[in-house]
């Protein structure tokens, strides 16, 4: 590590947003040391590295740790800015703009996209589901906006943008491997399907991403367990 830094990740390979940390540091070039963490029996380091919300991410830089996922990217991309490229762009309102769309990516993606699974009925998974496509269309939007014709949110390099999307592309494979459900369908979202494509090949995003078939087999073990207890509360 450059200068003597130390770097530690605690995250779970389960967890998109501790991906999302993972991407920023290859991306960086920076060395690390990734702890994996079981969230069912949580380590007393990350429950004292994260005494308010006691979850994964958590970067301890130099012993000191910051929590919550985007505010980390943002935290690496400052304290390294002169190691690797940036994740930001130095032009204030295309950083602002930048911020603005990895924070509607967790608002308005990433909340329906969860609740539309652990809805109760079949309805509201629907309506769920449905607000999920409409963050999507307007990501497309965005992309073309942001993109300016080249290939990724941040033009020819990936950007903060790309990273916090890019961390929830081995849902997106699993989910459509589950249930035949196409996130980015190049009928309905071109430049996001092509851009998945894109942000696939990198050679940072298959050293970090989780394999979508480790995920796809345990999503099945999660859904049948779901199914036996609530089977047997109904007996």
């Amino acid at each position: 590590m450059a200068g003597g830094d130390e770097l530690k990740l605690l995250g779970s390979w389960l967890s998109p947003f501790a991906t999302r940390v993972k991407l920023a540091l290859t991306l960086k070039g920076l060395s690390y040391e990734n702890l994996e963490e079981d969230l069912s029996n949580k380590s007393e380091l990350l429950l004292s590295s994260n005494p308010v919300h006691k979850k994964v991410p958590v970067l301890i830089h130099n012993g000191a740790s910051v929590c919550e996922s985007i505010i980390i990217l943002q935290y690496i991309d400052e304290a390294f800015a002169d190691i690797g490229p940036s994740l930001v762009p130095p032009d204030p309102h295309q950083c602002a703009a930048a911020r603005f769309w990895a924070a509607y990516i967790d608002d308005k993606l990433v909340i329906p996209w969860v609740r539309s699974f652990r809805g109760k009925t079949e309805e509201e998974k629907s309506e769920w589901m449905e607000q999920t496509f409409i963050a999507v269309e307007t990501l497309e939007g965005a992309l073309r906006e942001s993109s300016k014709g080249k290939g990724f949110f941040g033009g020819d390099n990936v950007g903060l943008v790309d990273v916090v999307l890019g961390s929830l592309l081995t849902w997106v494979h699993a989910t459509e491997v589950m249930s035949g459900t196409k996130m980015f369908d190049p009928a309905k979202t071109p430049l996001l399907a092509a851009w998945m494509q894109r942000f696939d090949e990198l050679d940072g995003a298959k050293a970090v991403m989780s394999d979508v078939n480790r995920m796809v087999e345990f999503k099945t073990r999660q859904v049948q367990a779901i199914s036996v207890a609530a089977a047997s509360q109904r007996q």
